[in-house]
């Protein structure tokens, strides 16, 4: 498809939406659900894993328009071109899940190499991706960034719940491998502080610290508590376990909330599923419900009744029981035991309520079985991207889920304990580039010159050099450039030499056309320098602007 390898594209659909990049966010979840298949036994997967490893470890290298890895910054870059170059359109950045999510998907695979013996591979290869991400959390948790949803620039409940997990789980793995987390340390206390700031006594609002005049209902919540589910811990309300009193009141604040706006949920009672999307002031694409959010409220509700199994027994308090009304009305307050009758019976409703949404998927996908993005709240029919992968990944963990597969735990248990005063801290962090892995070196490089020059209509700009590649030296020749992503802001011109060797050294220079085609003007100063990387990349971007 065009992808480099380890880089998971959010869905093949290039037009309408444009949806062929690469998200951090986006790829950390799905690579966490393809770990925790491998770790379930699934061996076939190794190769996927390590690419991803090396992809990352790429990519973090990568300058683009949120910074670079000298103080952090660029690593709350949210997408990535394809090939592993930066996107440098406008875009809602930066978005501050995508290291954490990393890091977790990082540990967990880093966990199975530790318990087979391969701690060279962790401390060497792993370890240092992972160090920068959770640096990255230490230093910038504290600083408001985009929503998983990519609109809102505040504090999200998902973003501080997995980067709170994130610390908690790379801690742990620093003191097995002996090295230092610092900031994991001295920031996950404070991130869990904060993270009860977006409980409001009935549900999570899922967005603060703006002025986005939603009503705070949102399925950011519901992902955020499944994402950070840990089986082995209680029912735990400060880290919004699926089992937890707040998280099933907010379940069902979320799911009523759309039970009168989509046509396709008119008239089914509360307590029944329904379709359900983003939140219910969206009018992206329509504003529909999408599968990724069905499956999720699906997915809570599975690991809710691992963990009520695990503990053997189910409590009901006065934050919980509006939810379970809507399955037994006559149900109360108490604590039920797994041998109980009572037990028996919630438990049961609780799994027929949750099969309920996984059938709700299933009768609004289409017949080839292919997931998009979203479905048409007017008559269920696929809507938006098609074959969107966090469709996929969230079908497969629902599924997982179900059938009692659960990740390793997290630690949850003993990090769920916030300060008796929150502190609006950080931790300065410390960015070094990982070491770059691959299991072929490439040998030919595709090189991407990208360079600033204003141009009036009818002028374009070439690249030519000492390289066949680009014309050597011959104006006649030269590598056309595009103006696809020109603005009067940034004035880009852009143009991809392929199959230069890797490690070739050459110089070049830039020129433009004048209106009539012929004229030419090169730019000023000395021939430029350049020397094609050796390593994985296949791919290199090289950005200049134009010499006056």
């Amino acid at each position: 498809m065009g992808a480099r390898p380890g880089l998971v594209v959010a869905s093949p659909s290039k037009t309408d939406p444009d949806y062929f990049y690469t998200w951090t966010r986006d790829s950390a979840l799905t690579f966490k659900m393809l770990i925790d298949t491998f770790i379930a036994g699934d061996m076939s997967l190794q190769p996927e894993i390590e690419d991803y490893i090396s992809a990352q470890a790429l990519l973090q290298t990568v300058a683009n328009p949120s910074g670079d890895l000298t103080d952090g910054t660029g690593l709350g870059e949210p997408k990535f071109e394809a090939n592993a170059t930066s996107f440098t359109g406008p875009w809602g950045r930066p978005q501050r899940d995508g290291p954490a999510l990393r890091a977790t998907a990082l540990i967990a695979y880093s966990r199975w190499l530790l318990s087979h013996g391969r701690e060279s591979n962790v401390s060497t290869t792993i370890w240092p991706i992972i160090s920068n991400d959770l640096n990255y959390v230490g230093q910038y948790w504290n600083q408001t960034g985009f929503d998983l949803w990519e609109e809102v620039d505040g504090s999200s409940f998902f973003t501080t719940a997995v980067q709170h997990r994130a610390l908690v789980e790379g801690q742990a793995l620093a003191e097995q491998i002996g090295k230092t987390c610092t900031p994991c340390e001295s920031q996950a206390p404070q991130v869990l502080c904060f993270l009860q700031s977006f409980w409001n006594g009935d549900f999570v609002v899922s967005n603060i610290n703006n002025q986005n005049g939603r009503n705070g209902r949102d399925a950011n919540s519901i992902l955020g508590s499944i994402h950070t589910f840990d089986p082995n811990a209680a029912c735990d309300d400060t880290t919004f376990q699926p089992c937890s009193p707040r998280a099933l009141a907010n379940h069902k604040a979320v799911t009523d909330s759309f039970r009168s706006i989509y046509p396709i949920n008119l008239g089914i009672p509360e307590g029944s599923p329904v379709a359900v999307g983003r939140y219910i002031e969206d009018v992206y694409m329509g504003g529909n419900p999408w599968y990724l959010s069905t499956l999720a409220v699906a997915e809570q509700l599975y690991d809710a009744l691992y963990q009520f199994d695990r503990l053997a027994r189910l409590d009901i308090d006065a934050t919980s029981l509006p939810f379970y009304r809507d399955l037994d009305p006559s149900i109360q307050t108490g604590s039920y035991a797994l041998s109980s009758g009572v037990y028996a019976n919630i438990t049961s409703a609780i799994r027929r309520y949750a099969d309920g949404y996984l059938s709700i998927v299933q009768k609004y996908t289409a017949p080839g079985g292919g997931l998009a993005e979203q479905y048409s709240r007017d008559d269920g029919s696929p809507v938006s991207a098609a074959d969107l992968t966090w469709s996929y990944a969230s079908f497969l963990t629902a599924i997982a889920r179900r059938s009692s597969i659960v990740p390793d735990s997290w630690g949850a248990s003993t990090a769920n304990r916030p300060p008796a005063t929150c502190a609006g801290s950080s931790a300065p962090g410390t960015y070094a580039p990982p070491p770059l892995t691959c299991r072929v070196n490439a040998s030919i490089v595709a090189v991407t010159f990208d360079v600033q020059e204003h141009t009036t209509y009818g002028e374009t700009v070439y690249v030519s050099g000492s390289v066949p590649q680009l014309g050597s030296w011959d104006t006649g020749n030269g590598l056309e450039m595009n103006a696809n992503r020109y603005t009067s802001s940034n004035p880009l011109w852009s143009g991809t030499a392929k199959a230069i060797p890797a490690g070739e050294s050459f110089e070049y220079k830039y020129y433009k056309t004048g209106t009539d085609g012929v004229t030419v003007t090169w730019e000023r100063g000395e021939n430029r320098r350049y020397t094609v990387p050796k390593g994985c990349a296949e791919n290199v971007v090289q950005v200049d602007v134009w010499q006056e």
